[in-house]
């Protein structure tokens, strides 16, 4: 199946923090993004999520994802938070609730082909006793 996103990720720059390690947490989760420093923020595009699902697939936490992607999931989209500083140890971890003191990763995900439905299963496949379901 082909599998037409866009993926667009923010994660602020503060003043106490250097601007490349921040670029960095984001490359170490999107690595195929293009990323572009815009003023106080890292912002990249990319047009999969291949190494998210690795990750996700990895760390065993494919059941959490599936909830955060569709708990903020729109027409044609979906959204989800990441903590920042575990994003620069290559490690998905969803924020939830207040916003983290330096700020989170902000990814959106716009869906053109197919549905967002069969995209989240794509990358994130639903399972059962923990083992995805093929």
């Amino acid at each position: 199946m082909i599998y037409r996103v866009d993926v667009r990720v923010v994660a602020p720059v503060n003043p106490t923090e250097v601007t490349e390690r921040v670029a960095d947490a984001v490359r170490e989760v999107f690595p195929n993004a293009t990323i572009r420093e815009e003023p106080g923020q890292i912002v990249a595009e990319a047009h999969d999520l291949d190494h998210l699902s690795d990750l996700l697939h990895e760390q065993s936490i494919l059941d959490t994802a599936r909830r955060e992607f569709f708990r903020r999931a729109a027409d044609g989209g979906f959204s989800f938070a990441l903590k920042k500083q575990a994003a620069s140890r290559g490690i998905v971890n969803f924020a939830v609730g207040s916003p983290d003191e330096l700020g989170d990763v902000e990814v959106h995900v716009t869906v053109n082909e197919p549905s967002v439905e069969d995209y989240v299963d794509h990358v994130a496949p639903e399972t059962e006793g923990g083992e995805p379901i093929a």
